[in-house]
């Protein structure tokens, strides 16, 4: 059986008779042979379309809700691309980093262990939070979450709330972003400097693409706020990052020098 989906008129077809209106609104008229593995399948793409710009609560209503949030969660966060590789390390004793987790996968740490988990995409009614708090929930997990940006350097205040969690979280912990690649590494890499006194030299590693951060990028903005840090320890000799954060790091000279390389 050929099968065609159109962006350009919202349908899919079926041979050559539409067998589903996907436009939000539009309901699915069933051809009088379409088998029940056919209207699944046709529902399946329904909801995927529709969950581009679906709105939710701080739980899912209801099944259809869940499986607009699952449709949205697979495809339009792009958990199909994450599934087949977490992007997962232990950076430190007690410290893992990883991208963004779905349900089996939080299962799966709860029984190695994890008691905490600090998601870097903050607390919106989006389908990867809502499944990610119900699966905590469920297993036991301290979930807490703070919104930093891939590709913009944060305000000194973000990254100082950053280090009050790495100071109060409960080990072993995962840190997670979307990709477990930009955000991930910054704040890897903050709390090895930070909670473990690492070097900047070996922090920096955080910030790898081996973990798919690639600092040519506009990612590559995360890895001007250390080479700012650099610079000042160079200058003034050995000052602790939060010391750093508090009186010495300029979000706008970063940003500023980022932006003339």
């Amino acid at each position: 059986m050929e099968l065609v989906i159109s962006k350009l008129c919202g349908a899919v077809w079926v041979g050559n008779m539409p067998c589903c209106r996907v436009m939000k609104g539009i309901k699915h008229s069933p051809l009088p042979n379409e088998s029940p593995s056919v209207r699944r399948f046709l529902q399946a793409i329904k909801d995927i379309f529709r969950s581009y710009n679906a709105t939710f609560g701080p739980a899912f209503k209801d099944e259809a809700d869940r499986a607009l949030g699952e449709a949205h969660f697979w495809y339009h966060d792009h958990h199909m691309l994450r599934h087949p590789w977490a992007n997962e390390r232990e950076f430190a004793t007690g410290a893992w980093r990883a991208n963004q987790p779905n349900p089996e996968r939080i299962s799966d740490y709860a029984k190695r262990g994890i008691k905490s988990i600090l998601t870097l995409r903050g607390s919106a009614n989006l389908s990867h939070f809502l499944f990610e708090k119900e699966a905590c929930a469920a297993h036991g997990i301290a979930l807490t979450s703070i919104a930093l940006s891939a590709r913009n350097a944060a305000p000194k205040e973000e990254y100082l709330a950053l280090l009050d969690h790495f100071e109060a979280i409960e080990k072993p912990f995962l840190i997670h972003c979307k990709s477990g690649a930009d955000r991930t590494g910054i704040a890897a890499a903050f709390y090895l400097l930070h909670m473990e006194n690492a070097r900047l030299s070996d922090a920096r590693g955080q910030l790898s693409w081996k973990y798919l951060h690639l600092r040519w990028t506009k990612t590559g903005i995360l890895d001007a706020i250390l080479d700012s840090y650099e610079r000042d320890l160079k200058a003034h000799g050995p000052i602790p990052l939060r010391d750093w954060l508090s009186l010495y790091y300029d979000r706008d000279a970063v940003t500023a020098a980022f932006h003339k390389r």
